[in-house]
């Protein structure tokens, strides 16, 4: 067999119907393919349907089509190079539930007015780097304790914790790429795992937030190129990256990386996307890779 099909229940949801996973086997027989039996990787939840002699994107559009209104994601990739041995991931909305930088703006009273333009950023409708330093330039003069107080806040996107450690578990690297902020960004590598993380500088003097970053802006190019900066570093090519976000930021890297995944994300991100995880928690990439429940580490 070629591919892989993938099925994977939402998080918190109803299990996945076997009959379900039996209508979308018999649509890719009656396409031409030649279909593999089911292979349970998590019991009720996610699955695994080999099969040839059909075209991948062909595959994950007949399985969504059947599949649209249950809450159960689809994922079709080659089986060749499907564990991948390079993580890059987005942070906010990605790693962690929210916007470090709405939450942080919570704390001057201009959350609101601050997420507007994140949203705005995030869907593509203005500059990043330009929408990065407007938000910070409204923050000026916010004492510095609010950082911390903002990361009491954060809570982890379920299945966080456990796509780093499986995936370092065998041998991948983990790399943590956002356009938010290290002080963020380091707590999240420690906590989970990663190996690096790469994000922006905010600029603090006497106490304050001065309204700055620093000169270099992690964006759309940023994460792109730390991509191909660490799949070079490795020795592999971004075919065996699996790259996950929801923004426009994002996209570039995403389309780059062998298994590109928008998480929950944004409507221009969705729509762009090649593969989508619209239901599920990030346990969804582990078992896009192929990883069973006794594989997975928590």
């Amino acid at each position: 067999m070629d591919n892989v099909l993938t099925l994977i229940a939402g998080h918190g949801v109803e299990g996945l119907d076997s009959s379900l996973v039996f209508e979308v086997r018999g649509a890719l027989r009656a396409l031409g393919a030649e279909v593999g039996n089911a292979h349970w990787l998590s019991p009720e939840r996610a699955c695994d349907l080999t099969f040839s002699g059909l075209d991948a994107i062909k595959a994950d559009a007949i399985a969504s089509r059947i599949l649209e209104g249950w809450a159960v994601d689809v994922v079709a990739q080659p089986l060749e190079g499907r564990r991948k041995r390079l993580l890059v991931a987005d942070m906010d909305s990605t790693m962690v539930t929210g916007e470090t930088l709405d939450e942080l703006a919570d704390f001057a009273g201009i959350k609101d007015r601050i997420a507007a333009i994140t949203a705005r950023a995030m869907n593509g409708e203005i500059g990043f780097e330009a929408a990065l330093r407007e938000r910070v330039g409204l923050l000026k003069g916010l004492s510095e304790d609010c950082l911390g107080k903002t990361w009491d806040r954060i809570e982890f996107t379920p299945g966080a914790h456990a796509l780093v450690r499986t995936m370092k578990a065998h041998g991948a690297t983990a790399v943590l790429v956002s356009g938010g902020f290290k002080f963020f960004t380091s707590k999240v590598r420690e906590t989970c795992g990663f190996d690096k993380d790469i994000a922006n500088e905010l600029i603090v003097a006497d106490g304050m937030l001065t309204g700055k970053v620093g000169d270099t802006i992690i964006g759309r190019e940023a994460k792109l190129a730390t991509l191909n900066a660490f799949s070079a570093e490795l020795g592999i090519s971004p075919h065996l990256a699996v790259a996950v976000g929801d923004g426009a930021n994002d996209l570039d890297m995403l389309r780059a990386a062998g298994l590109g995944v928008a998480f929950h994300a944004k409507p221009v991100v969705a729509a762009e996307a090649r593969v989508r995880i619209d239901h599920g928690d990030l346990t969804a990439l582990i078992y896009a890779q192929g990883y069973g429940d006794d594989e997975m580490v928590n």
